[in-house]
């Protein structure tokens, strides 16, 4: 089977954009969730998200790309950044995951509907609205020229286009895959958590003993996955490996967790045996750690199970859960942190939950000796996806 590696990679979130810009924000803990301005919030309970700021997005961009949707221009940015790293990737197939594609073009249309006045844009907010236009207008951006897949799996879906990815060319289907994740922040997406009474109108703290919910986040993340042999042939840099890759579905509920843990618990073992590495091999868990109490319940006992005094940190609450763009945005920060040998913080922690064995990194960041990184994503349904990347 073919070793895989990481050659590039471009990211826009709220803590930046591109590699060195984030590195700074995780080392400094920055907290980037902000009152939130796009739309009206007001019967919200939750009124805070991490938002990307305009000025991250691409300056450069020509007359048509900028009218592109925010997700678009997103991508768009991102694999530029991507491209300016290993100017030589050139993609035999694309995998993609996200949650909800150009949802804003979709309330857009729905509410125009019930109006009369004027002539609304109703096929261009359809065409803008599936999920591929944004992979599409990035791939026209970068030059790329492959066949392309979205994976919709909730919340585990970044993670799962990262391991999908792996697996192609790790089974020699595919030379180079060009993988990752986007999402956006739209109105109808932040009153349906405010509705579910996940979002917190406070501080995000994951695995705090009071925590009270999540936030939410937007950003997109493009990983460049190659066999070793063929970025060796062609002199590419090599950012990091993936090792392994874990997946599982618990079945147990629309939106809650199984209580035991079993689902998280299967699918890093999964990723453990697929990488052929133990348990004490694993040096950071970067964890989904969305600050609900279910997930972060579910999620302690599974990796006190099977990492006891793990070191641990959830980075949503530096920029909030950006739902299908998570996995990948927290995969690059796994490699930055292996890069530059720190442990990312949880910053707003105070207390410890008892019912677990875990060394969180709370509130700054660490110094620390890192070979091996697990990156966790679980999502409503029960969908539960686990990598690991090494040096």
């Amino acid at each position: 089977m073919s070793t895989v590696v990481v050659t590039a990679a471009g990211i826009v979130s709220p803590l930046g954009r591109g590699l060195a810009e984030t590195t700074s924000s995780l080392l400094a803990g920055r907290d980037c969730v902000t009152p939130v301005t796009r739309f009206d919030v007001s019967r919200c309970k939750s009124s805070t998200a991490g938002q990307a700021p305009e000025s991250l997005l691409d300056p450069a961009l020509n007359r048509k790309e900028q009218r592109l949707h925010p997700a678009a221009r997103m991508m768009v940015a991102a694999v530029r950044e991507l491209r300016e790293q290993d100017p030589g990737f050139a993609p035999t197939f694309c995998v993609i995951g996200t949650t909800s594609g150009g949802m804003s073009f979709g309330e857009a249309f729905f509410r125009s509907l019930s109006k009369t006045e004027g002539r609304p844009p109703r096929a261009a907010w359809l065409a803008n609205y599936s999920p591929q236009k944004p992979v599409l207008d990035a791939m026209e951006a970068a030059g790329f020229s492959s066949p392309s897949e979205i994976i919709a799996n909730a919340c585990a879906s970044g993670t799962n286009a990262i391991g999908h990815a792996f697996s192609l060319i790790q089974g020699g289907l595919c030379e180079s895959v060009l993988c990752g994740g986007y999402d956006v922040i739209s109105e109808l997406v932040f009153a349906g958590f405010d509705s579910l009474q996940a979002s917190t109108a406070e501080k995000c703290r994951p695995f705090d003993k009071d925590r009270t919910g999540l936030v939410l986040g937007e950003g997109a993340a493009l990983l460049a996955l190659e066999s070793l042999d063929s970025a060796q042939r062609r002199g590419a840099p090599v950012l990091a490996k993936v090792a392994g890759y874990g997946i599982s579905t618990d079945n147990h509920h629309l939106t809650q967790p199984h209580p035991s843990g079993e689902g998280p618990y299967k699918a890093m073992s999964r990723a453990l045996a697929s990488s052929g590495l133990d348990a004490s091999d694993i040096d950071y868990i970067n964890a989904h750690g969305t600050a609900t109490p279910f997930n972060d319940a579910t999620e302690g006992l599974a990796i006190s199970r099977l990492f006891p005094g793990a070191r641990v940190s959830s980075t949503k609450a530096m920029m909030g859960h950006s739902l299908g763009a998570a996995g990948a945005i927290e995969a690059v920060f796994c490699i930055l942190a292996l890069q530059e040998q720190f442990l990312p913080p949880n910053i707003h922690f105070r207390a410890p939950d008892p019912g677990w064995d875990m060394d969180i990194i709370a509130n700054e960041a660490r110094e620390g000796e890192l070979r091996c990184a697990l990156s966790n994503s679980f999502g409503f349904g029960g969908t539960n996806a686990s990598i690991i990347l090494t040096t």
